[in-house]
C-alpha cells in the first residue's frame, strides 16, 4: 500500500476534524471518505487507526469511526499536558530561539491583536466564526514555531504525537462565543510578556509564563464548557 496515500487520507480527516467539519460524535464513514479523497478503503482505514492512536478517533463496534469526545476530566487532563511540555518547551526555546523565529511569532502577535481589535469593534463583543478559525490557526503555528525553536527532538516528538490536545481547539471552533474581547486582549498581553521573556533569552520567565497562559486558557475553556453543558457524559 502507498504510505503517500495513507498520509495523503490522514491529511484530508485531520483538516475535515480541524475546520469543524465534523463534530464530536459524528460517524467517519470510510467508503463515503475514498470517495471523497479518491482512494480505496485501505488507505483510509489506516488514517483512522492513526487518528485512533492519537486520541481523535473512536473505534465504534459495528458502527466504524467517530469523532472522539472528550468529557471534561480528560480535558483537564490534556491541559496538564500541555502544561508540562510546553513550558518545558518554552525555557528551551529562550536558549536557542533565532531572530527569524522571533520575528515570525511576532507577526502571530501582531495578526491576533488585529482580530482582537476587531472582535472589540463588533457589536456582540465576540469573534466570528471566520475570525475564531484565523485566531486557532494562528495558536497552532504559533506553538509550532515554538516547539521548532526548542531544538528539542524528544519534546517535539511528545508534543506531536499527542495530537489529541487539538481536539480542545477543534470543540472550540463550534462555538465562537468563547472568544471575547477580554480573552482575546488578554491572551495578547500575556504573548507580548512571552515575547519579551523569549527575546531576553530567560529560559525561567518563559517557562513560567507559558504555565500560566495555559492554566488559564484551561480554565476559561472549562468555564465556557460548564456554562454551555458542554463535554459533559
Amino acid at each position: 500500500m502507498s504510505l503517500t496515500l495513507v498520509d495523503k487520507s490522514y491529511a484530508h480527516i485531520l483538516d475535515k476534524l480541524v475546520r469543524g467539519e465534523v463534530a464530536p460524535g459524528d460517524r467517519l464513514v470510510t467508503r463515503a471518505l475514498a470517495q471523497e479523497i479518491g482512494v480505496s478503503l485501505g488507505p483510509i482505514r489506516e488514517a483512522l487507526n492513526r487518528l485512533a492512536g492519537e486520541g481523535l478517533v473512536d473505534h465504534v463496534p459495528g458502527a466504524g469511526a467517530a469523532v472522539r469526545q472528550l468529557d471534561r476530566q480528560e480535558l483537564e487532563e490534556l491541559y496538564v499536558l500541555r502544561d508540562a511540555v510546553e513550558s518545558c518547551a518554552s525555557a528551551e526555546a529562550a536558549r536557542h530561539i533565532s531572530e527569524a523565529q522571533l520575528d515570525q511569532l511576532d507577526a502571530v502577535v501582531d495578526d491576533w491583536e488585529e482580530i482582537a481589535a476587531n472582535i472589540k469593534a463588533s457589536a456582540k463583543g465576540i469573534a466570528t466564526q471566520t475570525l475564531l478559525n484565523r485566531w486557532l490557526d494562528n495558536e497552532e503555528h504559533f506553538h509550532e514555531v515554538l516547539i521548532e525553536a526548542s531544538h528539542n527532538r524528544l519534546l517535539a516528538k511528545v508534543i506531536r504525537e499527542h495530537r489529541a490536545i487539538g481536539q480542545i481547539f477543534e470543540a472550540q471552533r463550534l462555538d465562537t462565543s468563547l472568544l471575547t474581547t477580554d480573552v482575546a486582549e488578554r491572551t495578547c498581553r500575556d504573548r507580548r510578556q512571552l515575547m519579551k521573556a523569549l527575546r531576553n533569552r530567560d529560559g525561567q520567565l518563559a517557562r513560567q509564563l507559558m504555565s500560566d497562559q495555559i492554566r488559564t486558557g484551561c480554565q476559561t475553556v472549562l468555564r465556557f464548557l460548564t456554562e454551555n453543558r458542554i463535554g459533559r457524559r
